[in-house]
């Protein structure tokens, strides 16, 4: 009992943090992202970015600072986008691969993935993303969230800070530059987390074997953090977009080549005793969880920042999925045409709003569904996909670790499952 009443006390304290007034904010995000696809399977180390709030872009690789109104934009060190070294995005189309909060769909597949980041990268960084395709390199300029669940570590910066920063990375040579071992995008991260803050992060020779990794330079920074309040560190998670499946959890690189399953056995046939003291080690020391005292990123108040909610409780969840059971006897019916099944032939749009609709058949007969919230109800698909549409959401929100969204965002996609409902009733009705 004393143990929850000193987690919800911490929580407390963090969203009260979150919310000081804007002088005492914190203007700098580490962006710790998961690994997916070959890089989940293969080497679990993820992607490393840096979000600068007060920062913006006047072109994909020129700095200015932000006007009134603007959310700055994430930079990060790629291989093979563009020819460039470091690359500026503005955060919600890094994040969603659209241009505001209201256009994020409430659900994805790698159809309608491939048709968003291609609509923006054409219009905006077409010299940046000349190579399009499913595998293109230049695909991590934009829909990251789709991709994989990200870490925030949120810490202060100066005004004049950023001017500086802004100034160096505008004068200084912008060419490709990359090199696994010691240029890789969390060598980027890193320089830039030691710009603000000296010697805030820094490689592990022992856990990574001397090569910088995404989750060393967090673990470094969060411990930093400790002895440095002045830096306002806040953590939080910005989850992965329903759909696709699931990024896997981020690794250093003993970590990934020793304590992974697929690895443990050939090593210990042959180094028992290197496996058994990279373990003890891991255990005393090497373990780091980016997700602890984590809240949860609302995209719909990204450009102020002002909202990081709690993550769900367990006895909340619980009560939800309790709550979502007994609404899927109304949902899913036999004869009822399902969600997956009408994503799976429906080509995505986008409307006059600028947000994303897929245009499809039901039983002969052509349908117009809104994925996105805001024009979810307001064209003429069958109520009974639009409710399996955000009852698969729901399932996949409610699912238990890492924290995939907070109370605020289930209630509004109870809210918007219960319109569906009401509508079918409606139409039942006549």
């Amino acid at each position: 009992m004393a143990a929850k009443y000193t987690k919800s006390i911490v929580f407390c304290l963090i969203a009260l943090i979150a919310a000081l007034p804007g002088e005492l904010k914190a203007q700098a995000t580490l962006l710790l992202e998961e690994p997916y696809s070959y890089d989940g399977t293969f080497a679990g180390t993820g992607h490393a970015a840096i979000y600068l709030a007060r920062v913006c872009a006047a072109t994909p690789t020129t700095l200015r600072r932000c006007q009134p109104g603007e959310s700055g934009v994430v930079v990060s060190r790629y291989h093979h986008v563009g020819g460039r070294d470091w690359i500026a995005v503005p955060l919600i189309p890094y994040l969603y691969a659209v241009k505001d909060a209201a256009s994020i769909p409430l659900f994805a597949d790698a159809k309608l993935v491939e048709f968003l980041r291609h609509n923006y990268l054409q219009e905006n960084m077409s010299e940046e993303a000349r190579d399009m395709g499913p595998r293109a390199p230049s695909n991590q300029l934009a829909g990251s969230a789709y991709d994989r669940t990200t870490y925030g570590f949120r810490f202060a910066t100066g005004p004049d800070q950023d001017d500086e920063l802004i100034r160096i990375l505008n004068s200084e040579p912008n060419s490709e530059a990359y090199a696994l071992l010691n240029r890789n995008c969390a060598d980027f991260a890193k320089q830039i987390l030691n710009f603000y803050y000296p010697h805030a992060s820094h490689r592990s020779i022992i856990a990574d074997l001397g090569v910088t990794t995404p989750k060393q330079i967090a673990k470094s920074l969060v411990r930093s953090a400790k002895h440095h309040p002045e830096m306002q560190l806040t953590t939080f998670v910005i989850p992965q977009v329903p759909g696709l499946k699931r990024s896997k959890p981020v690794h250093g690189v003993v970590e990934s080549l020793v304590l992974a399953k697929k690895y443990v056995t050939p090593v210990l046939l042959f180094h028992p005793f290197v496996v058994g003291t990279v373990e003890a080690a891991y255990w005393a020391g090497w373990r780091f969880n980016p997700t602890k005292g984590a809240l949860i990123f609302d995209a719909d108040n990204a450009h102020t920042w002002h909202r990081l909610d709690l993550p769900l409780t367990n006895a909340e969840r619980r009560s939800y999925q309790e709550e979502l059971a007994s609404l899927k006897r109304d949902v899913r019916q036999d004869g009822v045409p399902g969600w997956r099944e009408f994503q799976a032939s429906a080509q995505p749009e986008i409307d006059g709003e600028g947000q994303t609709f897929l245009r499809g058949d039901v039983n002969g007969e052509p349908v117009r569904i809104g994925i996105c919230r805001d024009n979810a109800l307001r064209m003429n698909a069958p109520p009974e996909i639009l409710q399996d549409l955000v009852l698969t959401r729901l399932e996949q929100e409610l699912k238990p670790k890492p924290a995939r969204a907070s109370k605020r965002q289930v209630e509004q996609d109870f809210s918007l499952l219960q319109r569906a409902l009401d509508e079918r009733k409606a139409e039942l009705g006549h």
